[in-house]
């Protein structure tokens, strides 16, 4: 559903050159950081590796010395304060503990990531830029973020096992979870749960089967046209490299009314006890597919994932249940 409460964000077309430049400082400061916590969890076991880590973290100091200069020559010594998490679509970063317990794969997953975002943003930034020695730059720094070495080959081929996927291959296949799996996890997680008290409620308030369908339709179809709309509006995808809004869009939109259309369809059926138990194993099913991809996409554990996928269907369901037989 729409998020109304939460921090407000300002669109990147909004920015001015100078917050263009304050957040690529910021962003390559972070991104130092970030980089020497991963060479500091590596380093007892992948010294060689935890080597590189550090060197490509002198290297975003670099970047950020050029960034302050060139802010300095046109905007003077005060800064603005302003991070990633302001800009509404900007590509996001996970801190090293998030990504714990560090391995080779993990780390080079997500530094791949980094620069491939990175990237993005200084082209984005560039074309923006109407100062010539401020574009000539940030055209450069989008060079040097293509022009690494993939993370692959500086920490040495020997991590990466004969049988891992192509590059091709792995960056078809990110994409994909980006654009469709993440939206249509969303809302197929939102249309399940969040129509289970409405539905369960009409039914066992009114009995008539007709009326609990009319009302999940209703509610299925309206919750799938507001997820479908903030997934497209609140990220063109030019920054976070989520794809098309559009596709994005829909995906959530379609995958919100499926889950609310699966426990809303068995209410055709003129029998009230014989509709609602079958609304009731369909439920079960979509709570299982919602954790399955949780497991087989997103890689959450699969206790994890289905503690809370059940907790909070079941928390759902009984408010439903309870609000129809008051």
């Amino acid at each position: 559903m729409f998020r109304f409460f939460g921090p407000e964000k300002r669109s990147f077309d909004r920015l001015s050159e100078q917050e263009v430049l304050a957040l690529a400082i910021s962003s390559e400061e972070d991104d130092a950081r970030i980089y020497l916590a991963y060479a500091d969890g590596l380093r007892e076991q992948y010294p060689q590796s935890a080597k590189v880590f550090e060197e490509m973290a002198e290297e975003e100091h670099e970047h950020r010395n050029r960034l302050i200069e060139a802010h300095q020559k046109r905007f003077g010594e005060n800064i603005p304060l302003i991070r990633r998490d302001h800009v509404r679509g900007y590509f996001e970063r996970k801190p090293d503990w998030l990504v714990r317990p560090l391995s080779i794969d993990k780390v080079r997953d997500q530094a791949e990531l980094m620069e491939r975002g990175a990237q993005r943003f200084y082209i984005e930034a560039a074309q923006r830029s109407t100062d010539a020695s401020t574009r000539k730059l940030l055209g450069d720094l989008a060079l040097a973020e293509q022009n690494h070495v993939s993370l692959a080959k500086r920490l040495g081929l020997k991590h990466v096992t004969e049988d891992a996927k192509s590059e091709e291959a792995s960056t078809e296949r990110r994409q994909f979870i980006l654009t469709y799996v993440q939206p249509g996890l969303a809302g197929l997680m939102d249309g399940s749960v969040s129509t289970l008290a409405p539905i369960f409620a009409t039914a066992f308030a009114t009995q008539n089967t007709w009326t609990t369908f009319l009302v999940g339709l209703s509610a299925s179809v309206g919750a799938g046209i507001s997820m479908g709309f903030t997934e497209a509006a609140h990220d063109d995808g030019k920054l976070s490299g989520r794809g098309s809004p559009l596709k994005r869009g829909l995906a959530s939109g379609i995958m919100t009314a499926v889950g609310g259309l699966g426990h809303a369809l068995p209410y055709l059926i003129p029998h009230f006890w014989t509709a609602t138990t079958l609304a009731a194993a369909i439920v079960v099913v979509e709570l299982f597919a919602i954790t399955w991809i949780q497991n087989h996409y997103m890689e959450t554990p699969w206790l994890r994932a289905a503690t809370q996928v059940l907790l909070g269907g079941a928390l759902v369901f009984a408010a439903g249940v309870l609000i129809g037989n008051a």
